[in-house]
């Protein structure tokens, strides 16, 4: 946690954008696996985090406006809990870490929530996305929890991801914190990816090291020689001499700051003829990218930037041909690059995406774009001061999509399908940075991860 005086400042920014009413923020339950005494790893919900900082479940907080105090609820432990998991703070004691004066046992939310709609007061909730939580709104507001979306505030929602988007320097120093285990993560996985090793050892081996440092994996590691399949969480594959290996992995913080990162690596250390040029390509995008990110600018137009560096990539070495910028104003580049370049960062690894993404990434000026591959850029809007956001272009070789695409011959003047015959089995390569959005510019985050050709293949084979 943080310093009590930051919960209470936050508390403060949020209460001050509402003139009247009760915000209610949900913490997250123990969630069970196969029986109720054997639960998932419990993850708090970040908005409370956010706002609380209290990481233990069972716990709900409000924020009431009129009177400007703030409440947490949540039920001390008793014997039977003291047996199984030792003694433990009671709710006064946890809260004041927060900076909350007021609390209560957690069936008083009932009453508060109940008074609260008596007296035809205003209450403010986010969209839920726990199936616990759902029911337990729906006790609490009555609204059925098949609608609660459609009740939930979207001035919240702006609110919320408002206050958020901006990261302060004590929240970029966590990150760079946890990039620092990222960057052992990597090159230890670097390191095994040899010949007749299965994925599942370097995927084990890179969560053990997050283990390691008192965090946890930001989200489930990506680790497969079919690196084609953008989300692929397989890792039972055998690799071989020549195989490239996508990590797609992240490392969380203790306190639960997120990083994210992809490499592409050649198995066995060398990147062969074809796989450095597709490589390199993916490389100079993302640099390109890089070097265009800076305050006032839209995503949406550096992710466009990493699309015209793509397609004269490959114009380049004769898969796409014609005029760059039509091809990607059609979007024939997304045979190849098929999804966003990246979005934000911070408690999430794709932060706040639960409030929605068209709220955290777009805006009244920016709109998403409804085109296959660019309608999933997640971040579209305006950079400014603050933001953390991720770098991350790609091209893969997709057989289903080159077969579909072909057979109605689309978008043939600008893809050269003959040649695209010699890539049908080549896999996918991505590259995935953080980057802090300065006042000037920008500052890519933490330790360097190795990218460039030369470095990897120097560890790699150094380590053979």
């Amino acid at each position: 946690m943080f310093d009590p005086k930051t919960y209470i400042h936050r508390r403060n920014q949020l209460r001050n954008k509402f003139h009247n009413g009760l915000i209610l923020i949900m913490g997250n339950s123990e969630v069970p696996m196969n029986y109720s005494a054997n639960t998932y790893h419990f993850r708090q919900d970040s908005t409370f985090l956010y706002f609380f900082g209290l990481d233990m479940p069972g716990l709900a907080g409000i924020l009431d406006v009129d009177e400007s105090r703030d409440y947490i609820f949540g039920n001390d432990t008793d014997i039977d809990d003291i047996i199984w998991m030792g003694p433990q703070p009671g709710i006064k004691d946890i809260a004041a870490n927060a900076g909350v004066k007021y609390t209560g046992p957690f069936g008083q939310l009932h009453e508060a929530i109940g008074k609260a709609i008596r007296d035809k007061r205003k209450i403010y909730f986010l969209p839920p996305y726990r199936a616990e939580n759902k029911i337990l709104l729906e006790e609490l507001l009555g609204f059925y929890q098949m609608k609660l979306k459609n009740y939930a505030s979207e001035e919240l929602i702006k609110a919320v991801v408002e206050l958020r988007s901006i990261k302060e320097p004590q929240e970029v120093r966590e990150i760079e914190a946890c990039i620092d285990v990222a960057h052992e993560m990597f090159e230890t996985a670097m390191k095994m990816a040899k010949d007749g090793v299965v994925e599942s050892r370097i995927a084990g081996v890179m969560e053990g090291i997050a283990l390691k440092y008192n965090g946890y994996i930001s989200f489930p590691v990506i680790l497969s020689i079919h690196g084609e399949t953008l989300h692929n969480h397989y890792h039972g594959n055998t690799m071989k001499n020549g195989d490239l290996l996508l990590i797609d992995a992240g490392a969380e913080s203790p306190g639960h700051y997120a990083t994210d990162h992809t490499r592409t690596i050649p198995v066995g250390g060398k990147f062969l003829t074809k796989q450095r040029e597709i490589y390199q390509i993916v490389l100079d995008a993302q640099e390109e990218a890089i070097k265009a990110i800076r305050p006032g600018v839209t995503y949406q137009s550096i992710h466009m930037l990493a699309c015209k560096a793509i397609v004269n990539g490959l114009k380049g070495i004769g898969l796409m041909k014609g005029d760059t910028e039509e091809a990607v104003i059609q979007g024939a580049h997304t045979l190849f690059f098929p999804h966003g370049l990246g979005h934000m960062m911070g408690l999430d690894v794709h932060d706040m995406e639960d409030l929605g993404e068209d709220y955290v990434g777009y805006d009244e000026e920016t709109k998403r774009v409804n085109q296959f591959g660019t309608g999933y850029l997640r971040l579209g809007r305006r950079l400014k001061e603050g933001f953390v956001v991720t770098a991350e272009p790609g091209i893969y070789f997709i057989p289903a999509l080159i077969d579909l695409w072909k057979k109605d011959k689309k978008f043939a003047q600008f893809i050269n399908y003959e040649k695209l015959k010699e890539y049908k089995t080549f896999g996918g390569i991505r590259i995935e940075d953080d980057i802090l959005v300065t006042k000037d510019g920008h500052r890519v985050l933490g330790k360097p991860i190795l990218k460039a050709i030369d470095d990897i293949e120097s560890l790699m084979v150094f380590e053979r």
